[in-house]
C-alpha cells in the first residue's frame, strides 16, 4: 500500500541542495523545469507532500543539520575546485605508491651505515600526510575510497605491465630482458605493498579520525603523528615480513623491519608541519568549503 501511494506522488523529484545549505533543488517530473525553494518554506508548503518518504526524510535532515558533522548532503555541497584539489591528492596519492613498486627494483647502499634501502622508503612515508590531509578536509569516508583507488590502481599498472611482459618481443632488442626482470620483481613485491598499503592506510584514517573525535577536533600535530605513528609500524612488519619471510634469517628480516621503520619515522615525524600548511592553504583558497 505504502509502495502504491509514493508512486503516485510523482509530480515533483528532490535533485539536491545548493551550496548555502539553505535551498532545495526541485525538479517539475513533467516538464523537467527546476525550481530552488527555501527549506523553511518547502517543509510549509503542499509541495512536499508530493515527494517521496525518503526525499521528505532528506530534506528534515537538511533542514536540522547543525553543521557539526559532515553528512552525504554536505559532501554535494561541495565547489569545484574542492573536488579538483580531492582528486590532486589522489593523484599524488597514486604517484607515491606506483613510484614505491616500482623504485623497488632500485637498491641504494648506504657504505656508511651499512644499510641497503629502496627509493620508496624516502617517499612512501608521504603517503600517509596525503592520506592524513583527505581525512582533514574530507572525512573518512572520502579518504577510504582514495586508498582503495590507490590499490585498484596500482594493481591494475602491474596486470598490463604483465601482460606487456608476455607479449613476443624484438629479437636483439637489448631492453627486453631488462624489462622481464623488472616486472617480475615489481609483481613479487605487489601482494606484501598491497597488504601493507591497505592495512596501515586504514589504521592511519581510523586513527586519525578517532584522535580528532576524542580532541573535539584541536591539535593537529598529535593526530597526524601519532595515526603516522602506528600506521609506519604496521606497514614495515607486514611488508618486511611478508616480502622476505623464509627468505631471510630471523634476524636479518629483524633489521630489515627496524631500518624501515626508522627511516619512515623519520620522514614522517615532519609530516606535522606540511599538514597545517596545506589546512591552511586550503581554508585560504577554498573558502566556500569547510574543514571538517
Amino acid at each position: 500500500m505504502s509502495g502504491s501511494i509514493e508512486s503516485e506522488n510523482n509530480k515533483y523529484k528532490l535533485l539536491g541542495f545548493v551550496a548555502d545549505k539553505k535551498l532545495a533543488v526541485i525538479m517539475v517530473v513533467s516538464t523537467g523545469k527546476l525550481i530552488k525553494v527555501k527549506l523553511a518554506e518547502l517543509l510549509k508548503s503542499d509541495l512536499i507532500d508530493d515527494l517521496s518518504r525518503a526525499e521528505i526524510r532528506n530534506i528534515y535532515r537538511k533542514y536540522y543539520s547543525t553543521g557539526s558533522a559532515l553528512t552525504a548532503y554536505d559532501i554535494t555541497d561541495r565547489n569545484e575546485r574542492s573536488w579538483m584539489i580531492y582528486v590532486v591528492l589522489n593523484l599524488f596519492l597514486l604517484v607515491l605508491y606506483v613510484f614505491s613498486n616500482i623504485g623497488a627494483t632500485k637498491l641504494i647502499y648506504f657504505e656508511r651505515f651499512d644499510v641497503v634501502l629502496t627509493p620508496g622508503v624516502f617517499l612512501y612515508p608521504f603517503t600517509f600526510l596525503v592520506v592524513d590531509m583527505l581525512n582533514e578536509l574530507y572525512g573518512f569516508k572520502l579518504a577510504r575510497k582514495a586508498i582503495f583507488f590507490g590499490f585498484i590502481s596500482n594493481a591494475l599498472i602491474i596486470l598490463l605491465l604483465s601482460v606487456a611482459e608476455k607479449m613476443p618481443g624484438l629479437p636483439g632488442w637489448r631492453l627486453d630482458g631488462a624489462y622481464s626482470e623488472v616486472v617480475l620483481h615489481v609483481s613479487s613485491v605487489l601482494l606484501a605493498s598491497s597488504v601493507s598499503f591497505l592495512f596501515s592506510e586504514y589504521a592511519n584514517s581510523y586513527l586519525l579520525c578517532r584522535i580528532k573525535q576524542l580532541t573535539n577536533s584541536r591539535y593537529l600535530f598529535l593526530r597526524v603523528f601519532f595515526s603516522t605513528f602506528f600506521a609506519v609500524l604496521i606497514d614495515s612488519v607486514l611488508f618486511c615480513v611478508i616480502a622476505f619471510y623464509g627468505v631471510l634469517e630471523n634476524s636479518e628480516l629483524l633489521s630489515v623491519v627496524i631500518v624501515q621503520i626508522t627511516v619512515k619515522m623519520f620522514f614522517a615525524f615532519f609530516n606535522v608541519l606540511p599538514a597545517y600548511g596545506a589546512r591552511s592553504l586550503f581554508k585560504r583558497f577554498v573558502p566556500e568549503a569547510r574543514v571538517i
